[in-house]
């Protein structure tokens, strides 16, 4: 009986709910490469298990630091931001999650170097920057004013780009420029989610965007990103060999017109923002599943 309450400890140490990201930016990249021609459910499946692993390891990492500095004991937890509690809560230990976190990079690390031996090279390289990110992105990307940047290219853009090219060895054009919406909107989740731990990010040492702008600002900037996502979605088939079919992405539309509306009006009250913090992950989620879908059709 004691499997069960632990599994469930678990999920919520490695944030569980939010790993649907992983599999959303897998599946586009596997429908990219289905779109080209190159069709394996068994690769398909592993590089997806490798997504899924590199993203809990960064969240694990993430907690580590956090719990670390002090951060996730000054924050006001949300459904979307503040950490799992997990470890304030004494449910873990750091040595626990420690080992987990680097036990989750390696089997990622053990599925990309099967992709880089029967696909190329270059998967060693996007291994290396998603490696890099994951492990410093807490403890030093975050505090030089870079990390949504980082995040939105190696967690987003060339989870995308990497995972067409382990299932076709190409890359092309057009799947370099599908992968920026993807990337921007990785970098917009993490963005609004700093909105309500700004001021215990900044005492625990952090510098990025919403502490250097301020939240007014950066409410500004978090609804010309999303409207920037829609801008490219809507001109990709008609400026690369993209499906026309893209523009069912479009129906995302309103989440993000939502999201930056009460993003506006509530940047200081953390409690009215989580609404539009759920817009947010909806928005994110539900884009990328209709690039993938536009691919599939």
């Amino acid at each position: 009986m004691a499997a069960k309450p632990m599994l469930g400890v678990w999920f919520r140490q490695v944030r569980g709910p939010f790993l649907v990201l992983a599999v959303a930016l897998a599946l586009l990249g596997v429908a990219t490469a289905r779109w080209h021609g190159f069709v394996h459910l068994g690769h398909s499946l592993l590089l997806g298990l490798g997504v899924v692993l590199a993203h809990a390891a960064v969240n694990l990492f993430n907690e580590l630091s956090d719990h670390a500095t002090g951060i996730d004991d000054r924050t006001a937890r949300t459904p979307f931001s503040g950490g799992s509690g997990m470890l304030q809560a004494g449910r873990t230990t750091p040595r626990q999650v420690t080992i987990a976190a680097y036990g989750a990079l390696l089997a990622a690390g053990a599925v990309g170097l099967y992709f880089a031996r029967i696909s190329g090279w270059p998967i060693l390289a996007f291994m290396a920057c998603g490696a890099l990110a994951i492990r410093f992105y807490t403890s030093h990307l975050a505090r030089w004013g870079i990390g949504e940047l980082v995040s939105g290219l190696t967690l987003g853009s060339l989870v995308v780009i990497g995972s067409h090219y382990a299932l076709t060895s190409f890359m092309t054009l057009d799947i370099l420029y599908i992968s920026i919406p993807p990337g921007i909107l990785t970098a917009l989740l993490l963005f609004l989610n700093e909105f309500p731990d700004a001021e215990a990010d900044r005492r625990g040492g952090r510098r990025h965007l919403v502490i250097l702008l301020g939240t007014r600002r950066s409410a500004v900037l978090y609804a010309l990103g999303v409207l920037l996502v829609f801008v490219l979605i809507a001109a990709a088939p008609l400026l690369l060999n993209v499906p026309h079919a893209a523009w069912i992405a479009l129906a995302a539309l309103p989440l993000g017109l939502a999201a930056s509306v009460l993003a506006w009006r509530h940047h200081d009250d953390p409690p009215r923002l989580v609404a539009a913090q759920g817009l947010n992950v909806a928005l994110v989620i539900v884009t990328d599943l209709l690039l993938a879908l536009a691919y599939f059709l």
